[in-house]
């Protein structure tokens, strides 16, 4: 797939870390993609754990994961707030049935412990959610960045570089 034809889907919540939703947002856009920010709810603006706004393009319930190539699920808090929606929820699992990449760093991997998704996959996240992430059945493991399949994961902002490479690499392969 040309990058210039990719749609992804950044998720957004309250207290999201500034660097996993912007950097993601931007190098996206800057190779051509087209990024939607996707939160609970359409025209919402969250404060990021800095305060920083981010507003949701349109709502998790409006949107399926045929409207798009690939989603980002940033880390910070907002993955504690993101698990709350069963839309968001299932916005996730249909990304992971259709087998399309989820990219998710820090803390969320927490999302993904609300799908099956990570069941029998090789992952890695920010080390406070380890358990968790173990627990949900994946197979743990402390490096930069994991692919495994459709799910890519890294551990914390200083990551994002190879993070984002691996989405871009991700997106390219897609038929």
């Amino acid at each position: 797939m040309d990058l210039k034809q990719a749609r992804v889907a950044v998720l957004v919540e309250q207290q999201y870390q500034e660097m996993e939703v912007w950097y993601p947002v931007f190098r996206l856009r800057e190779a051509g993609c087209k990024v939607t920010l996707v939160g609970p709810a359409a025209g919402t603006t969250y404060p990021s754990k800095l305060g920083y706004p981010a507003k949701s393009d349109k709502a998790a319930e409006d949107v399926t994961a045929d409207d798009f190539d690939a989603l980002v699920i940033p880390g910070g808090f907002a993955p504690d707030f993101l698990r709350r929606h069963e839309s968001v929820i299932k916005f996730v699992r249909q990304f992971a049935e259709l087998g399309k990449p989820i990219a998710a760093i820090c803390h969320g991997p927490w999302v993904l412990c609300s799908t099956t998704a990570l069941r029998g996959k090789k992952a890695t996240c920010f080390f406070a959610i380890k358990d968790d992430v173990i627990n949900a059945g994946a197979n743990y493991v402390d490096a930069e960045v994991v692919r495994d399949g459709n799910i890519i994961t890294s551990r914390k902002p200083d990551d994002l570089p190879a993070f984002v490479v691996e989405l871009m690499k991700a997106l390219v392969e897609r038929k």
